[in-house]
């Protein structure tokens, strides 16, 4: 008699779940910080969340390395984000998808996203959009609200920042604001890259083309500084000094002339 072998579940690779946040979406939270990123921003305030593969780093209080990433199945995360439901349902919380980029593992996501949705939990992300137009666009479906980062208006700048151009970017921008998909667009707002009048001017030419009418500015910060110190990296903006809202006056000054509201995330 013939037997059907069952397949294994799909896992996907983790490196932090964070309970009770009240950062990163509205009311109280559970982030699922996925491993792995396509873009190596110079600034990244998270770089043990760029390799797709679990990686050492020194631990203090451990005084010793520790492993980074752990592949988690659907199953085992979605116990973990049951523990909360109470409080995701009385503060309107629930499910926020961070990275890294949740795009570099898109099939697992949309697989994890369906099992939130199927237990009454919204699902908000926090993506660079950097992805092939179709995944996007697959996965925007399972996403209730989107945090969609504009790194910068020019992509060849964007390449020296980041990696990568931003064509892929502003196609899924463009192909999520064509759907009407609840969004908020964040500029991380970094001295030497996107910081001066000009670049907010472009900043508003091109919103004021696609049709962008709010936008969330991220003022640069050196949170991250030490975890490249563990990770025995280098990090290029080690000596660039952190920005205060007040720094990003001028963001809300210039881009209101071409009817974007900004607000300042500040710190």
């Amino acid at each position: 008699m013939k037997t059907t072998q069952k397949a294994a579940p799909s896992k996907g690779l983790i490196f932090n779940i964070q309970k009770f946040s009240l950062n990163d979406g509205p009311g109280i939270r559970t982030v699922i910080f996925f491993k792995g990123c396509p873009l190596r921003c110079q600034w990244c305030a998270n770089p043990e969340s760029q390799s797709g593969k679990p990686e050492s780093m020194y631990d203090e209080q451990k005084q010793a390395p520790t492993m980074i990433g752990e592949y988690k199945t659907v199953a085992e995360i979605m116990a973990v984000i049951l523990q909360d439901r109470d409080f995701y349902a009385e503060s309107g919380g629930g499910v926020t998808f961070s990275g890294g980029e949740v795009l570099f593992q898109a099939p697992f996501a949309i697989e994890l996203a369906k099992a939130i949705h199927a237990a009454g939990i919204s699902v908000i992300c926090e993506t660079t959009g950097y992805a092939a137009p179709a995944v996007f666009q697959e996965f925007m479906q399972q996403m209730d609200f989107m945090y969609f980062d504009c790194k910068h208006w020019n992509s060849e700048q964007h390449r020296r920042g980041t990696g990568g151009g931003n064509e892929l970017i502003l196609k899924n921008l463009q192909t999520a604001l064509a759907a009407r998909q609840p969004l908020t667009v964040r500029i991380p707002v970094i001295p030497h890259f996107n910081y001066t009048a000009a670049d907010v001017h472009k900043f508003g030419e091109l919103f004021q083309h696609i049709g962008v009418t709010a936008v969330e500015l991220l003022p640069f910060h050196q949170f991250g500084l030490k975890k490249y110190h563990d990770l025995q990296r280098d990090y290029a903006l080690k000596n660039v000094s952190q920005l205060q809202s007040d720094d990003l006056l001028h963001y809300q000054t210039i881009l209101a002339d071409y009817g974007v509201t900004a607000t300042i995330n500040g710190w």
